[in-house]
């Protein structure tokens, strides 16, 4: 008998978090990670490798490691 009791709330749970999930979806909440670098930081990124610095430096220079300022060039329009 508990155990349906617990399972019964269990369900309750879940339905109220997917509940919460959605209306804060709906509301424009973002999950997740912060982004390291801002579209401004990318663009700018961007034009600076087109103008001939090279990645490392760029990404030195927004103090970001390389790998995570190419995902971000890639990712961004």
């Amino acid at each position: 008998m508990i155990g349906v009791l617990a399972e019964l709330e269990r369900s309750l749970i879940t339905e109220r978090t997917r509940a919460g999930v959605r209306a804060a979806q709906k509301r424009g909440v973002r999950f997740g990670r912060r982004p390291k670098l801002s579209p401004p930081q990318v663009a700018h990124a961007r034009q600076l490798i087109e103008g001939g610095q090279r990645v490392q430096d760029v990404a030195a220079l927004l103090s970001v490691g390389r790998v995570t300022l190419y995902r971000a060039l890639q990712r961004a329009p």
